[in-house]
């Protein structure tokens, strides 16, 4: 069974001024497991990783990422982004079960 995906956290810069290239930073617990390693029995432990991190601003998707069995625990992915105006961010973590995580920020430039 999957593990429950975590709480998703996005870190959105302020101050920010039209046209300014700011860096997004978001982080989900999770455990990433591989698929390789055995339990204290012996026994395979089921693969069990974030497939998919798509960042979308305004309803327009701006980033995507499709993570690996090689990327660690608790995935921090940060992106570049051109602020030309305030806006919304919605930020979608997919795991293997096909569950996601959600999370919306907003962005505003002065």
């Amino acid at each position: 069974m999957p593990a429950p995906m975590g709480t998703p956290r996005a870190r959105i810069p302020t101050g920010v001024k039209a046209g300014d290239v700011i860096e997004i930073r978001t982080l989900i617990t999770h455990p990433m497991e591989t698929g390789q390693r055995r339990d204290a029995a012996g026994a395979v432990i089921p693969r069990d990783i974030i497939r998919s991190f798509v960042a979308r601003f305004d309803g327009e998707e701006v980033f995507r990422m499709e993570l690996h069995a090689a990327v660690s625990a608790n995935p921090f992915i940060a992106f570049p982004f051109r602020a030309d105006r305030s806006g919304r961010f919605e930020f979608v973590w997919t795991n293997d079960a096909g569950e996601s995580a959600r999370l919306a920020a907003d962005l505003r430039v002065g």
